[in-house]
């Protein structure tokens, strides 16, 4: 994977929502588990549209809680991770603060924190695709508010190594920085968070990519309970609550956990196996980077295209959606997302696989 080049990237906001949207019927770019239905949950038919609480209703953070091994005063709900993310950071930062960022990754972890005034240090990822925890160690300095650490990886796939921590949280407790956890890919929150491993750590997920309930628009972040009211404090004063009609559904979800996480699993392990044998059979033009618990894979591609050329050709003429390397700040990859129905899954492959080797496809 080639380390990015910050701000040089294709915002993926563009890429979604106005270059391909209506354009495709077979979606490997959106990175969560094959989506669930209303008709998947038990409708709440008495339930009363009221405003709910601006931190979450009590069932659910007890149950979000419960995932982490946390008191409910660890817990607020939100407007899926990405408020979430973007409360914390509002919560955290101030001009002039340093904040330090792995790249290629998720746009917002850099771009909110610039437009707070704050300085921006990206670091790459290693040659195997985790997160380059020593560079980033030696950043941290006096200044140093926030770490942002996405594991696994975002669009990676690969995880933190479990021997790079410890001197990373020593940086951070020697300066009092915080350390934000952007952890939409962990499956079992309470044995892989890293949450339990700094106090001034806090944890960001969603319902969104394992569960398969984006349009639910539920996430969450656990951590500091002060730091957990200030951003309520804030969600206050923009959206206020969350819908309470998401909510009994997020917690008919969660009451379900083990259920979905088995999905999950099996989606994801029947799922690479296709991956996996599909590249075989194009080996030289694409090399797979071996994900580790996430729903997608990163693809590194050498047939001397630009990825977001060849997204939009298998765009325009396969009707696939695709995450060409560029809206992660990056070059020549594909994030190929394989937690799919089998038979959907070869077909978008296939038709890839026509149009990959060579522009006349």
């Amino acid at each position: 994977m080639r380390r990015a080049r910050p701000g040089t990237g294709y915002p993926m906001r563009r890429w979604v929502f106005e270059d391909a949207r209506g354009r495709y019927d077979i979606d490997l770019g959106d990175s969560h588990v094959d989506c669930s239905t209303v008709g998947d949950l038990p409708w709440p038919a008495d339930l009363v549209l009221d405003y709910g609480t601006d931190a979450g209703g009590d069932r659910l953070r007890s149950l979000v809680a419960d995932g982490y091994g946390r008191d409910v005063g660890h817990v607020g709900i939100t407007h899926g991770a990405q408020e979430a993310l973007y409360l914390l950071y509002q919560a955290l930062l101030r001009p002039g603060d340093h904040v330090v960022v792995f790249t290629p990754g998720w746009q917002q972890a850099r771009a909110v924190p610039e437009a707070l005034g704050c300085e921006v240090s990206c670091v790459g990822l290693t040659a195997d695709g985790r997160p380059d925890v020593a560079a980033a160690t030696g950043l941290i300095g006096p200044r140093t508010r926030v770490v942002v650490l996405n594991s696994p990886c975002n669009p990676s796939g690969r995880r933190l190594a479990d021997d790079d921590t410890e001197p990373l949280l020593a940086a951070l407790r020697r300066h009092g920085g915080h350390l934000l956890l952007d952890e939409e890919y962990v499956a079992d929150l309470a044995a892989d968070s890293l949450l339990g491993r700094y106090e001034r750590a806090v944890s960001v997920s969603s319902l969104s990519k394992v569960y398969g309930f984006p349009g639910l628009r539920t996430g969450w972040m656990c951590g500091p309970p002060e730091l957990v009211r200030a951003a309520m404090e804030l969600k206050h004063l923009t959206t206020i609550s969350n819908s309470v009609l998401t909510e009994r559904l997020a917690a008919e979800v969660l009451e379900r956990r083990e259920h979905y996480l088995e999905r999950y699993r099996t989606l994801t392990s029947d799922g690479y196996r296709v991956l996996r044998a599909w590249a075989a059979g194009h080996e030289g033009a694409v090399r797979v980077m071996e994900p580790e618990g996430t729903p997608f894979a990163w693809l590194s591609l050498h047939t001397g295209e630009t990825s977001l050329a060849l997204g939009r050709r298998v765009l325009d003429r396969g009707r696939v959606l695709l995450m060409p390397a560029e809206v992660f700040d990056s070059e020549q990859g594909l994030r190929v997302t394989f937690a799919r129905e089998e038979s959907v899954l070869r077909e978008g492959l296939d038709r890839l696989g026509a149009l990959l080797h060579g522009r006349s496809g």
